[in-house]
């Protein structure tokens, strides 16, 4: 069906690709939706209220004089009367148009509608994208690959190091684990996704409906949740370490684990029952019903507002315990340790992603690009970073145990060195005694047996 609208108009079909070319790498990495398949579906379910609004005149109206509601492939005309002039703006036609100033006219003759005057493509000039900007788009969604890959080395690493040292296993880095890997499942549900919707980039894919893609969109969605309720758990973990210091923290933990992939599940299954009983077609990847987006974001927002509200409460706590009596230093020294705790929580509670949070999906597109796919692809880096890498535990742990394994290596190495020189000094020392001593002569006995044999 969509290949043969395409056929049909040709400009239908270089709105279409521009438009890839202008949101393919603005598309956001909390949406799964392919910015192409939101220009298609809004065509489509034009088509469609264009014609039922048809169907209606037809049973309302047994003699309807002047001109009928039309489709033309590109936009709807509604019914007119005759004689009377319509005319659209190139920003209805398309949101590609919303700069663009010209009109398209048609009249309502006795004989129908008249033909288009300008044409869709003398009235309405498509933006032309150029090389460089489709090459900037393409050198981004490199890095963001980039990022996503640094992160899932760096965060692999860093739980290995908490798992295969025991001095790491408790409480505080048990959650840091979970919340490593809440960032190694968004990587990987970025490029699962990538790789079932987007790999393909004809416009096929946004009408296929398999449970291969369904399912790779679930999963993009649950790790989303997953990681945003993780941070959460980070910061109710460290507010409750501020506040209550005598509060033994292994009776909380299964709390957290309740919190951090309990919550997320619910969530998930609460989409999925609504996706399937209420908004069961394509992919999943579409936001059209506002309830059942909100079933995902709602959550994350609140997750977002509740870890803002711990945020301040964790600066204000840092902010008395510096200026308490035992940590000394002036006023300049307090602002530097409270500078490097701020920049330390900021990764950690994912605070940037509250500058969006709250506003409509199409603001600042060019700032969530940088935000989402360039700081946010490397944020799983940064925590692993600061939270393992950077630890000074971890470091001493680290430099230990290496010199311990070269210790090993060198005692080794020593005592196979000694025992060849040894075996090497026994065989020269019997070499010597056999060339120094006299050879022995035959006994009389033994010549006397030769003799007489």
């Amino acid at each position: 069906m969509l290949n043969m609208i395409l056929s049909r108009n040709s400009l239908t079909f270089r709105v279409v690709l521009l438009s890839w070319w202008i949101h393919h790498c603005t598309w956001q990495t909390g949406e799964a939706i392919h910015p192409l398949c939101t220009i298609v579906t809004q065509h489509m379910k034009a088509k469609e209220q264009c014609r039922n609004t048809r169907e209606q005149e037809y049973h309302n109206n047994t003699t309807v004089t002047g001109c009928r509601t039309e489709w033309d492939e590109i936009r709807c005309w509604y019914r007119a009367e005759v004689g009377k002039v319509v005319n659209i703006s190139c920003s209805e036609v398309s949101q590609l148009f919303a700069n663009n100033n010209g009109y398209i006219y048609r009249n309502c003759t006795r004989n129908g509608w008249s033909d288009l005057h300008p044409s869709y493509e003398n009235a309405c000039i498509l933006p032309t994208v150029e090389g460089t900007e489709t090459s900037y788009f393409s050198t981004f969604r490199q890095v963001y690959t980039v990022g996503y890959a640094t992160s899932l080395i760096s965060l692999i690493s860093a739980i290995f190091v908490f798992t295969a040292f025991r001095k790491f296993h408790c409480t505080r880095n048990y959650i840091h684990i979970n919340l490593f890997s809440s960032f190694i499942l968004r990587a990987s549900a970025v490029f699962i996704k990538d790789a079932v919707l987007f790999t393909d980039e004809t416009q096929d894919h946004c009408f296929m409906s398999t449970a291969s893609c369904k399912g790779a969109v679930a999963f993009f969605q649950f790790s989303i949740l997953a990681n945003y309720f993780w941070l959460l758990v980070e910061g109710m973990y460290l507010q409750t370490l501020l506040a209550l210091t005598f509060v033994s923290q292994k009776k909380y933990f299964w709390w957290y684990i309740l919190i951090g992939w309990g919550l997320p599940t619910t969530v998930l299954t609460i989409w999925v029952l609504a996706r399937n009983f209420y908004d069961n077609k394509g992919c999943w990847d579409d936001t059209d019903i506002a309830f059942i987006w909100w079933i995902i974001k709602g959550p994350i927002t609140v997750s977002l507002l509740v870890n803002f509200i711990i945020f301040i409460n964790v600066i204000r706590i840092l902010v008395e315990k510096l200026k308490s009596p035992g940590v000394g230093g002036n006023d300049s020294s307090h602002f530097t340790r409270l500078a490097k705790s701020t920049l330390f929580l900021i990764p950690l509670f994912g605070m940037h992603y509250m500058v969006f949070a709250f506003l409509p999906e199409n603001t600042g597109e060019d700032a969530r690009l940088y935000i989402e796919l360039g700081l946010g692809s490397f944020q799983g880096f940064v925590v692993a970073l600061l939270y393992c890498f950077l630890n000074g535990e971890v470091q001493a742990e680290l430099k230990k145990r290496l010199w311990k394994w070269q210790m090993q290596g060198y005692m080794s190495y020593s005592k196979r060195r000694r025992t060849l020189f040894t075996e090497s000094s026994t065989v020269t020392q019997i070499s010597v005694l056999e060339k120094s001593s006299p050879k022995e002569q035959p006994s009389a006995e033994l010549k006397n047996s030769i003799l007489l044999v």
